[in-house]
């Protein structure tokens, strides 16, 4: 009991441990995966219960550790600038799979670096037609799919890459919770981006380099993480109405 009482406690641990916990939980779409479209849904396609555990779980952590987070000050002028910027990286992020689609799709010679500038096809991934045999469970499992995109990885990301890492790094050796939020230093801005652009596969580690300067910025101008949980659940929920939109489901 005092061990969850001092994990509770802890700065750290409640930053961290939620975006540590939804990675644990969400290797095991792959560690159970079997690639046989014979066998049943929950093992060919185990991501459509495993997110909504990951959603679960990991909503329970930031629910758990509510306590230490503070998402103020909210302006008008940080929520514009946030909303903005989600929809303008967002709209970079899915351009050129955009271009791909409608403008060079089907090229027979390629180049292997098209892929670096996200110029692939975008059909594989989480496709909630895989149970539509079973409505309600499909509207159920696209309904929690939304809930993950739009809650809870906004707030898993940004209390770890903002909240966490990018005052840890010019924390030195004082305590991170003693960095202001917000706080401008380069190379707070260089490892915190190059660490969200690396964890992406090729093909979205451009955008993801865009999308992570943008997301500094509002960090920087507003000193508020709460804008920056706007902005990420903005460009997260465009993205998933995107995907429905033009089946690419290879962006969530």
């Amino acid at each position: 009991m005092d061990s969850l009482v001092r994990l509770r406690a802890s700065p750290t641990a409640a930053f961290v441990g939620p975006l540590m916990g939804f990675m644990l939980v969400g290797t095991l779409a792959g560690w159970v995966r079997i690639e046989n479209s014979a066998l049943p849904w929950y093992e060919r396609a185990p991501e459509h219960w495993v997110y909504p555990l990951q959603t679960l779980i990991c909503g329970g952590m930031l629910w758990w550790f509510r306590g230490h987070y503070r998402f103020s000050p909210w302006t008008i002028r940080g929520l514009a600038l946030a909303f903005a910027l989600g929809l303008i990286g967002i709209g970079i992020w899915v351009l050129p799979a955009w271009v791909y689609e409608n403008r060079l799709a089907g090229h027979e010679s390629a180049p292997a670096w098209w892929k670096w500038l996200g110029l692939v096809e975008r059909r594989e991934g989480y496709d909630p037609s895989v149970l539509a045999p079973w409505p309600f469970w499909e509207a159920v499992g696209l309904a929690m799919r939304f809930v993950r995109m739009v809650i809870v990885v906004p707030l898993v990301e940004e209390l770890f890459w903002r909240g966490f890492l990018m005052r840890f790094v010019v924390a030195g050796d004082r305590q991170f919770t003693d960095v202001a939020f917000g706080t401008h230093a380069w190379k707070a801005f260089w490892i915190v981006t190059l660490g969200v652009t690396v964890i992406h596969n090729p093909p979205d580690m451009l955008a993801a380099f865009v999308w992570g300067s943008l997301m500094y910025l509002v960090a920087v101008r507003t000193r508020g993480l709460g804008a920056c949980v706007v902005m990420h659940a903005v460009g997260n929920l465009a993205l998933g109405l995107y995907v429905l939109k033009t089946e690419q489901w290879g962006f969530w």
